[in-house]
C-alpha cells in the first residue's frame, strides 16, 4: 500500500546557510530558506497570549514535529505497528510505522532532491483521506517546507485563491481530484496562477503515466527510504490552514511545529485518552484541522492507528468500522444522528462491537442527537468546539465530565472566559462572547481581520457562549454570518456572488437557518431580473449552477424568490431580517 524498508536518520540542515539560519528581525533561530511565512506574519503586537502552564506544552527550540510524530515512534521500536490502513479491494489493509516512515523518507527525496525545494517554501496537498496524502503531509514537514492542504471539494475558482495567497509553486495531487488543479496551471483559463509551476499526481492508473509527466510513485521508487529531517524551530510555520472568511476571502491561519504537537498534548491527552492498541477512523478531511488530528496526529502521537476513509456515508462509514475493528470515530452530528437511526432501526448492529469512544465537533451538537446516540450505542459521545485559528478542539468534556446541555469545560492546557463586547469579563450565567488563550493561537497570514479575531492578547472565535458556576461551557450562536451546516463553515456572501454569476439573478441574500439534522441549512432569498419567473424547475438551474461554480456543499439547499431585499438606507443587507422570515411565527 505504500512503501517499505523504513529508515530513521538524524536531524540535518540540509542545503542550509549557517548564515540565514537567524532571522534578522527577531534574533530567532529559523530552518526556512524562504521567509515568505516569517515575513507575512503579523506584527507581534496583534498575536494572542500564548500559554504553556503544562510541562508537556515546554517544547525544545529545535522541533520538528513530522519526526517527533512519525520517526520517533520507529526509534522508540514499534515500527512493525500498524500505523495507517484502508480498503484495499474491498479488505482492510494496514501500512506499519517502518512502511509509513519509508514512504514518507522518499516522498521528503523527491521534494528536495527532484523538485528543488528548500525549508520555507509551501506545497499544495489536494486528496481525500488516505495513506499517500497521509505520507506527503508528514513528507512536506520532514522536509522544513509548509503544507497547504485543501479540502477534496474545492474548484478551480477557490484553489487559485489560495495558491495565489500562500504563493504555492508545487502542488501533490490525487489523481482523481487532478482536473480543478489542472485550470490553475493552464494560462488560458480564467483561474491561471503564476506562480504554480508544477503538479505532480499520485494515484493515478498505471496508464496515466508517461515520461514527461511521471507520477510521484515513479518518482518516488528511485529514491532512498532514508531521509535526514531539516533541523526546524520549533516556531517555525509548518503549516497554512485556511478557513472561509464571513466574506467569503479565504484566510490562511499560519501554525508552527509546536502547534501540531500542542494540540495532541491538550485535547488528544487530557481529554480523549487514547492508547497504542486504538484504532481511529472518521469523515472530516485531512486538510480541516479537525480531521488532521483525529485522523493522523492524534493516533501517531500515541502510537496507536488510523483508518481512512475516502467518502462515506452513515451506513458505509457503520460498515467499515464493523470491518476495521475501529475503537475510535470521529464525525459530525449529522453523521452520528443518522448511524444512530440506522442502530435503531436494527441494521449493523455488530458494526460497533469494538467501538468505544465517539468524538463530535465541527457544528453544534443537537442533545437529541447526543441521547439518540447514547441510546442506540451506550457511548457517552465527546462533545467539543474547536476552531481553525486555533488548531483544533478547545471545550470538551468526557465520559463523567459530561453535563446535558453543555459542550464541556475548558481543555486543559487553555483558559477561556465570557466577555462583553468591551473585553469586560462577564458573571456566570450572562451570555457573551468568547475569550480563550492557550499554546495555539489565530496568526493569519497577511490579513486585515487578524484585529477581529485577536483583540487584548486573547481569541475571539466568533461564538456567543455563556458558563455556569461549575466551568461549564453553553454554546448560544455564531456571533458573525457564518453558516455551520453538517461541519462544513460556508460564508454567505461567497454563495451569494455564485448566485449573482447567473443570468437570471438580480439579487440575492443568503443566511443560515435553523435545521434539525445539519445544525443550519443554507439558504438563498433571489430577486429575479426581467424576463424571469420563479418556478422550481429555476431553482434547481440555480442550484445546479452554484455546485459548478464553488464547493458543492456550499450551495443553497432551499431557494425562495421574494420582490425585493431588506436593506438599510445606505443598501447594505440586512441579513438578520432573511434570518428572521425563517423563525416560527414569522
Amino acid at each position: 500500500m505504500l512503501g517499505d524498508d523504513p529508515q530513521t536518520t538524524p536531524t540535518s540542515n540540509r542545503g542550509a546557510d549557517p548564515s540565514t539560519t537567524r532571522l534578522e528581525a527577531t534574533g530567532a533561530y529559523t530552518a526556512h530558506l524562504d521567509t515568505f511565512a516569517a515575513d507575512h506574519l503579523p506584527p507581534r503586537d496583534q498575536w494572542p497570549d500564548f500559554r504553556f502552564d503544562l510541562p508537556e506544552l515546554r517544547y525544545p527550540e529545535h522541533l520538528n514535529c513530522g519526526e517527533a510524530l512519525l520517526d520517533a515512534q520507529v526509534k522508540r521500536g514499534h515500527g512493525a505497528r500498524r500505523a495507517v490502513g484502508a480498503m484495499v479491494d474491498g479488505k482492510p489493509v494496514f501500512a506499519t510505522y517502518e512502511q509509513l516512515l519509508a514512504q514518507a523518507n522518499r516522498i521528503a527525496n523527491v521534494l528536495v532532491d527532484e523538485l528543488g525545494l528548500v525549508p520555507g517554501n509551501r506545497v499544495l496537498l489536494r486528496a481525500p483521506n488516505n495513506p499517500m496524502m497521509a505520507a506527503c503531509w508528514l513528507a512536506v514537514l520532514k522536509a522544513g517546507l509548509i503544507a497547504v492542504p485543501t479540502m477534496p471539494l474545492l474548484r478551480a475558482k477557490e484553489l487559485s485563491q489560495i495558491i495565489g495567497k500562500a504563493r504555492v509553486a508545487i502542488a501533490l495531487c490525487d489523481a482523481a481530484l487532478a482536473d480543478e488543479l489542472a485550470h490553475c496551471l493552464d494560462p488560458a483559463s480564467e483561474h491561471y496562477t503564476s506562480s504554480l509551476l508544477r503538479v505532480v499526481s499520485f494515484n493515478g492508473a498505471p496508464s496515466d503515466r508517461t515520461a514527461s509527466t511521471p507520477a510521484l510513485e515513479d518518482l518516488c521508487a528511485k529514491q532512498s527510504p532514508r531521509f535526514a529531517n531539516i533541523d526546524t524551530a520549533r516556531d517555525d510555520v509548518c503549516m497554512l490552514a485556511f478557513t472561509s472568511g464571513t466574506t467569503g476571502v479565504p484566510k490562511a491561519t499560519m501554525h508552527f511545529h509546536r502547534d501540531v504537537l500542542a494540540m495532541c498534548d491538550t485535547f488528544c491527552r487530557h481529554v480523549l485518552k487514547p492508547g497504542p492498541d486504538d484504532l481511529f477512523i472518521g469523515t472530516p478531511p485531512l486538510a480541516f484541522t479537525f480531521g488532521l488530528g483525529g485522523m493522523l496526529c492524534f493516533p501517531l502521537s500515541v502510537g496507536a492507528a488510523t483508518f481512512l476513509v475516502e467518502r462515506a456515508t452513515p451506513e458505509t462509514l457503520l460498515e467499515t468500522i464493523g470491518r476495521s475493528g475501529a475503537t475510535i470515530v470521529f464525525t459530525a452530528p449529522t453523521f452520528y444522528r443518522q448511524m444512530a437511526l440506522l442502530l435503531k432501526a436494527g441494521r449493523q448492529r455488530d458494526a460497533i462491537a469494538t467501538l468505544r469512544k465517539s468524538v463530535s465537533a465541527g457544528e453544534a451538537l443537537p442533545d437529541a442527537t447526543r441521547q439518540l446516540w447514547q441510546r442506540a450505542t451506550g457511548i457517552e459521545m465527546i462533545d467539543g468546539i474547536g476552531g481553525t485559528e486555533v488548531m483544533h478542539i478547545y471545550i470538551s468534556a468526557a465520559g463523567d465530565e459530561v453535563k446535558r446541555g453543555a459542550i464541556g469545560k475548558v481543555v486543559p492546557g487553555f483558559v477561556a472566559r465570557i466577555v462583553d463586547d468591551a473585553m469586560r469579563p462577564l458573571p456566570a450565567g450572562r451570555v457573551g462572547r468568547l475569550a480563550l488563550q492557550g499554546p495555539t493561537g489565530c496568526r493569519y497570514l497577511a490579513d486585515a481581520r487578524q484585529t477581529d479575531y485577536v483583540k487584548d492578547g486573547w481569541n475571539l472565535p466568533g461564538d456567543a457562549f455563556s458558563m455556569d458556576a461549575d466551568g461549564y461551557f453553553f454554546y448560544q450562536a455564531r456571533t458573525d454570518d457564518m453558516i455551520v451546516s453538517a461541519g462544513y463553515n460556508i460564508a454567505g456572501p461567497e454563495v451569494e456572488s455564485a448566485l449573482l454569476a447567473h443570468d437570471a439573478v438580480a439579487e440575492c441574500g443568503v443566511v443560515g437557518i435553523a435545521d434539525e439534522g445539519r445544525g443550519q441549512l443554507v439558504k438563498a432569498f433571489v430577486v429575479l431580473k426581467d424576463g424571469h419567473a420563479p418556478s422550481d424547475a429555476l431553482a434547481v438551474e440555480l442550484q445546479t449552477f452554484v455546485k459548478s461554480t464553488v464547493a458543492p456543499y456550499k450551495y443553497p439547499r432551499q431557494i425562495e424568490f421574494v420582490a425585493v431585499l431588506p436593506r438599510t438606507e445606505t443598501g447594505k443587507l440586512q441579513r438578520f431580517r432573511l434570518r428572521i422570515r425563517n423563525e416560527p411565527g414569522a
